[in-house]
């Protein structure tokens, strides 16, 4: 994936099976600067380092440790994760998963067209969540 980016990348997101030391390592090499955002394991422990020079998955485990893991989720923007999910599900949903036309000038028209379409339907209301308990 990293190897279709041109620019430099702020950050990484993934699922749990992004949690490995080769993923941390690619994404260091290409893009130092970047966060990588990837929950840890239930069963991860920290590394050898940790207390000398952690790395962003050894402070990832020490904000599960101090905040549990919803708290992790809400202060490394782990979420936005989960809400991007649910745009692309709604656009395949409303739009279908495949674009129609075949050169690249007349799809950038066409998700032009669909992301319009998609948000004036939006902006008809969106459901409005209230917890109950």
């Amino acid at each position: 994936m990293l190897d279709q980016v041109d620019g430099p990348v702020a950050s990484f997101t993934g699922d749990g099976a992004y949690d490995r030391d080769d993923v941390y390592a690619e994404v260091a090499v290409r893009h130092p600067e970047a966060a990588v955002i990837v929950p840890p394991r239930v069963n991860a422990v920290p590394s050898a380092a940790a207390e000398t020079a952690p790395t962003q998955r050894d402070r990832h485990l020490q904000c599960i440790a101090e905040r549990g893991r919803m708290g992790w989720q809400r202060a490394s923007g782990y979420n936005w994760r989960a809400l991007v999910e649910a745009d692309v599900s709604r656009w395949k949903r409303v739009l279908g998963d495949g674009l129609r036309s075949q050169t690249g000038g007349r799809q950038a028209t066409e998700v032009a067209i669909a992301a319009n379409v998609l948000n004036r339907t939006l902006e008809l209301g969106r459901p409005e969540y209230v917890r109950t308990a």
